[in-house]
Formats: structure tokens, sequence, C-alpha cells
């Protein structure tokens, strides 16, 4: 257990930067030509489909657009609220919260839906069914993934904090490495830390497809779980700016689905905090995707009315109007 300890340790290290470095890393292209554009990504696996856009940063038309990687999601959304930010990822509910602060934000595309892995070393746990009086380690209370757990665990007849233990004392990282080690024994894990827990122990395994699950509740195919998003103010004056950009991260999102290898050298390279093997062999369990807000609506409103169920101040209280949906301008 010690051997498998160390290994996994080391991951579990490099991949606990992603939680405890403040400072951005900022990626340019060339000779400014123009005004200063940044598209803000978190450091991590939610910024990953964007990883090729740091190696080379899409070219617009009057701007010089650079590549802007902070630490976490809360710090971009302090810059969208400042009005710093014109474009970046953030997490849905954060993303209309702000919105439903009078900041006009809009939501352009659904660029990461669900990647969730329920996983035990518990012999008797083989289903959903066999949780009760278990214990489930689950990082983010109030997340989105706590909240879609719950909506799983009601729809099979299971109560949180009644019929089944939820515990949320340990980040992602720490939640990895301590299934490897025995100390916990099932818990939801997002990728790649879901992979990173795989790679440490042979006889984990997984319960059941959580995203499937979703759909079963009447929560459409899947959830999403990072918005594309711009300023409502800089798409009305620079339409065709955030034409390119959103092709660019398209293409980027493409990229990084065929090319895994090369995406986890990227990531290495651009101090994600992803080694290499960990990021390739994630990729292809996780669900980078590129999808259109006005097609993404069905879905996004599906994940908001849960939210509202259970917390309605984290979307701001209400479902957002038809302007938080991007649409192409002219």
């Amino acid at each position: 257990m010690k051997t498998i300890f160390n290994a996994i340790g080391m991951r579990v290290i490099v991949l606990a930067l992603l939680f405890g470095v403040c400072i951005p890393v900022v990626y340019a292209r060339g000779t400014p030509e123009g005004e200063a554009l940044a598209i803000h990504v978190v450091r991590g696996p939610s910024g990953l489909g964007m990883i090729r856009m740091f190696e080379t940063p899409p070219e617009v038309s009057g701007f010089t657009v650079h590549m802007e990687a902070l630490a976490s999601a809360d710090l971009i959304a302090a810059r969208f609220l400042s009005g710093e930010a014109k474009v970046g990822i953030l997490p849905p509910n954060v993303a209309a919260r702000i919105r439903a602060s009078g900041r006009n934000l809009e939501v352009a595309a659904v660029i990461g839906e669900g990647m969730l892995s329920l996983l035990t070393i518990d012999p008797e746990v083989e289903s959903i069914a066999d949780l009760q009086g278990k214990t489930v380690e689950v990082a983010g209370q109030a997340s989105i993934p706590d909240y879609v757990f719950r909506t799983v665990l009601q729809a099979h007849g299971l109560t949180p904090d009644r019929d089944i233990q939820l515990g949320y004392s340990l980040a992602h990282p720490e939640i990895a490495l301590s299934l490897v080690a025995g100390r916990i024994s099932t818990a939801l894990l997002p990728e790649p830390f879901a992979t990173v827990a795989r790679m440490g122990r042979d006889d984990i395994r997984s319960v059941a497809d959580v995203q499937d699950e979703w759909s079963k509740t009447g929560g459409e195919s899947n959830y999403p779980i990072t918005f594309l998003v711009v300023d409502a103010a800089f798409d009305a004056a620079n339409p065709g700016a955030v034409r390119a950009i959103l092709a660019a991260v398209k293409n980027s999102i493409e990229w990084v689905k065929t090319n895994p290898a090369e995406a986890g050298r990227l990531a290495e390279k651009h101090n994600f905090g992803l080694r290499p093997e960990v990021t390739e062999a994630a990729i292809g369990r996780s669900n980078y995707v590129f999808i259109p807000a006005a097609k993404a609506r069905p879905s996004i409103e599906a994940l908001f009315r849960v939210l509202l169920q259970h917390t309605p101040a984290s979307i701001g209280g209400s479902l957002p109007n038809d302007g938080f949906y991007w649409r192409e301008r002219n």
C-alpha cells in the first residue's frame, strides 16, 4: 500500500497546485497589433479543452488576444463583476448569479458537460440502492455535482443525510488519494481525479453512470458544468471578434478530443497542474463539448430548475431570461 500511496501521492500533489496557486499565468501572441483582449480560463480540468489556444492564441482583427489562466472560477467571476473580463469560462450557477446581480453577461456555449464517476472499493456496493447506510465523499458542498448527486439519490428513494451520509471535508485530490489508500470506501469524483484514483488502485470500480442516472430523472441527456461566457456590451460592439473566438474555442476542443497525448503535453507545458499520462487517460472519459447556448438551453434550464429547488440563491433566485443566451449578431 505504501508503494501505491507514493505513486498516487505524486499525482495528487501536482493536481493540488490547481487549488493553491493564485498567480495568473498569461500567454500572448507576438507583438501587439491591437487592443489587448484576455480570455480567462481556470488553470485545470475545466480549462483543458482550450489548451491549444495557449499554444496559439486566436487571431482576432483589432485585438491582440492572450490567454490568462487563473487558479479558480471565483477569481474569474470577480473580473467579470468588475467589468475587467470580457470573455472567459465560469460554472453555470456562477454565471447565472452574476447575470442576476445586474452585470449583463451572456452564455455563449457549453464547453463541458457532466463527467462524474461514482467509485467504490466497498464489496457490498454494487448499485446506488446499496449506498443506504453508507458514506460517500463528495467534494464541494452546494456545488453542481452535489446537487446532481442528491437528485439521483432521491430518484432511487434515498434521502441524503438520512439514508446516506455525504462527506464534504476533502478536496478532489484528497478524495482520490484517500480512496486509493483505503481511508474512504466510496466517492463521487469528476475527471481527471477519477482517472487518478483508477490509476492508483486496480480494485476501484464504478457503481453507476451518474450522467445516465441524471437523464433518467428528467434532466436531459447530460448537464452543463462549464460555460464560455461573454460580456454582452463587448459582444454588441465586437460581434466579429466574438465569432472568431468561439470558432477558436470549438476548434481547440475538437483538437483536444482527437489528440489526447499532445493535449497532455501542452497541459504540463502551460502549468495546468496535470501530469501528461493522467490528462491523456482522462480526456476519453471527459465530456468536452461545444454546444451553442441556444441549443444547450434545455439542458441548462433543467439543471437550473434543480438548483432552484435546492438553493434558489445559487442562480440568483429565478431562471435567467432570454438575454442570458447568446445569439449571433450581424
